[in-house]
């Protein structure tokens, strides 16, 4: 359950970061792509640039705890209620997620690699896939099940992706599942909020969804749509949507890397000084050793 604003705040968050991943992956991937490395989060150089990790440790607590108090007000939903409950607790385990990046990234915090966190991003999205469509929604409301069945489907590639990246973090088609499931769960989260929670987008001769008020005393939620042909009409159109996305989001990809393929101007610079710092060692290394080698 959520609200047009709750959706459109979540795309201001997912968007971004996958386009950013995209962009400093594809950059250090085009550097050197055997030996590539796929890092947690692309810090900007110098780090204290790095605004949109600061902003999102500011924004998600705030977040998580306003779903909380929402959790707390008078309310006749105890499904609505939970649901809240759950939404706050996926972004307030995102949000240690982010402060163990600022802790290492910062404060040379070294207990925690890149691995764990790729496998603690990976149990969090796992989380998100298990929790999607748990009480979000009544069984009747078919065409909001769908679009939440779909964004279960997106929080699975996500976390799929961390999980082997935590295991093979040189796995560069993990790293676009990674970025490119980001961007889609943006977009498609966007997409459910202009088709389930406004009236202008919504689907023909089916409601809106809409969160009852404290004060409101009624029963259980009605059917987003009266009649079972035009709930699977809607389920039908929601499909088409969710491949119109697909296409795009692909489309989008294959225009990112074209470009800073033939533009270097482009790239994200370093992308993540301490990679790049080890790509430019490791390469030092291997310079050296060839003359060693034709000496035998």
């Amino acid at each position: 359950m959520g609200s047009l604003a709750l959706n459109f705040s979540a795309f201001l968050l997912l968007f971004p970061i996958g386009i950013r991943r995209l962009l400093c992956s594809f950059s250090i991937y085009l550097n050197n792509p055997s030996l590539y490395r796929s890092k947690p989060w692309y810090l900007s150089n110098p780090r204290r640039r790095s605004i949109d990790l600061f902003a999102l440790i500011a924004a998600l607590p705030i977040a998580s705890f306003s779903l909380f108090f929402i959790f707390f007000s008078p309310s006749n939903h105890p499904v609505y209620k939970f649901t809240f409950l759950q939404q706050s607790a996926l972004l307030f385990a995102f949000w240690v997620v982010l402060i163990i990046i600022l802790l290492r990234e910062f404060f040379n915090f070294s207990l925690v690699d890149d691995g764990f966190l790729f496998l603690f991003g990976g149990i969090v999205f796992l989380i998100e896939y298990w929790m999607m469509g748990k009480g979000l929604i009544d069984v009747s409301m078919v065409p909001s099940l769908r679009v939440y069945e779909l964004s279960a489907g997106l929080a699975l590639v996500c976390s799929v992706s961390c999980l082997f990246l935590s295991i093979k973090p040189t796995a560069f088609v993990a790293e676009m599942g990674l970025s490119l499931g980001l961007v889609f769960k943006g977009t498609w989260v966007l997409q459910a909020g202009l088709t389930l929670y406004s009236d202008a987008f919504s689907i023909k001769g089916c409601r809106k969804i809409s969160v009852p008020l404290p004060n409101e005393r009624t029963g259980n939620a009605p059917p987003q749509c009266d009649l079972e042909e035009v709930a699977l009409r809607g389920v039908a159109l929601i499909d088409l949507l969710f491949v119109g996305h697909a296409i795009g989001v692909f489309v989008l990809c294959v225009v990112l890397f074209g470009v800073l393929n033939y533009n270097r101007n482009w790239r994200c610079g370093e992308g993540s000084r301490p990679l790049m710092a080890e790509i430019e060692s490791e390469e030092r290394l291997l310079t050296r050793s060839i003359p060693e080698l034709e000496l035998d």
